[in-house]
């Protein structure tokens, strides 16, 4: 059968203070009122029924994943003790999945992404199922088809086409994010995609790559798996890596006895990860200000202003191209232009204020 593993672990520390400890990004009601998670379930349930989705997240969100998608079964609430990165990320719930079904066939999702339209997601995942399940050696990953010359995304570059199928295609390698002027000649040649970190596969194939390439870690999550009550004692062993560098380069390299294939998304795909991608997708006013709360602006333009109280105005005047976010306890102001570095402010707030400003 098929299964959705939604990856929902990251803390989003660029966004913070809107992000914090307890409410990391993907769990922030930003979209008209609703999660990225809950926008993630929603793609995901297009795919497959509710009890065959999976949700990969840090233990401390499990209960506000709950609230998030109560129709998520318990036992497919995966809460990771620690982070240790994207493969243990893949390898853990594709262990458990494997156990229950020896024919299961997964894609792994993410959820901290704006994906547009549902219709073609759909149909482009649906496409990579049906590689998956009719090459026992496939390893299917999901390529934004590029818009742009984006220097803050890796790419995949394609090889030849597969027969019989609308997209699907090789893969001859994996290239790290880009300066603009290479990006700009990987969008001019026609060959590269962006690389979106979502995957399709057998289970068993995954797991037979892996047993290659990360043994330790093969063993390591069919232990977990068959002994869940010991999470706390394996899952902060594994081996902290990303399922692109231990698995996916290694197998389009021909290390290993599979192989990697692109499927082609011809979306719009927008990585809210910072507060310069959150300004993109929300709407602006006729100055290209973005507003969420209670604000005024004065002679103002290209800004970002956040308001999460009821009780306290932020006024502004005279600027452009900042970022303002107030909550009850902490305030950032920042440029959009420096706002990719909010993430290194973290450690000395908390030196400075305290851990649970963070």
């Amino acid at each position: 059968m098929r299964y959705v593993v939604i990856m929902a672990g990251g803390s989003g520390t660029r966004l913070w203070p809107l992000s914090r400890k307890g409410t990391p990004k993907q769990l922030l009601k930003l979209i008209g009122g609703t999660s990225l998670l809950r926008l993630a379930f929603e793609r995901a349930t297009r795919l497959v029924p509710a009890e065959r989705v999976l949700v990969v997240t840090g233990a401390p969100y499990l209960d506000a994943v709950r609230a998030d998608l109560p129709e998520v079964l318990d036992e497919n609430l995966l809460g990771e003790p620690v982070g240790r990165d994207s493969l243990n990320a893949v390898a853990w719930p594709a262990a458990v999945i494997a156990r229950r079904d020896p024919d299961a066939v997964i894609a792994q999702l993410t959820a901290d992404q704006l994906i547009e339209p549902m219709d073609a997601f759909v149909s482009a995942v649906e496409e990579a199922f049906v590689v998956a399940e009719s090459d026992a050696h496939a390893l299917v990953t999901l390529g934004v088809v590029p818009t742009s010359p984006h220097t803050g995304y890796g790419y995949l570059h394609r090889g030849g086409a597969l027969p019989g199928f609308k997209t699907a295609c090789a893969v001859r390698e994996f290239r790290e994010k880009p300066d603009r002027s290479t990006a700009e000649a990987y969008l001019a040649s026609g060959e590269y995609w962006w690389n979106a970190g979502m995957f399709v596969w057998r289970a068993s194939t995954f797991l037979a790559q892996l047993a290659a390439l990360e043994p330790e870690t093969h063993a390591r999550v069919h232990e977990l798996a068959e002994s869940p009550e010991r999470l706390d004692e394996i899952f902060p062993t594994l081996r902290k890596t990303s399922v692109d560098f231990a698995i996916m380069e290694p197998v389009s390299q021909g290390r290993a006895s599979g192989r990697v294939v692109a499927v082609a998304l011809p979306i719009d795909w927008r990585d809210v990860g910072g507060f310069a991608s959150l300004a993109e997708v929300l709407a602006a006013d006729a100055e290209g200000n973005v507003v969420d709360g209670l604000a005024v602006l004065q002679d103002a333009a290209d800004n970002l202003v956040i308001n999460t109280t009821g009780d306290h105005v932020v006024a502004i005047s005279g600027v452009s191209g900042m970022v303002i976010v107030h909550t009850p306890d902490a305030t950032l102001v920042t440029t959009l232009a420096g706002a990719e570095s909010v993430k290194s402010l973290i450690p000395a707030v908390a030196d400075t204020a305290g851990p649970d400003f963070t």
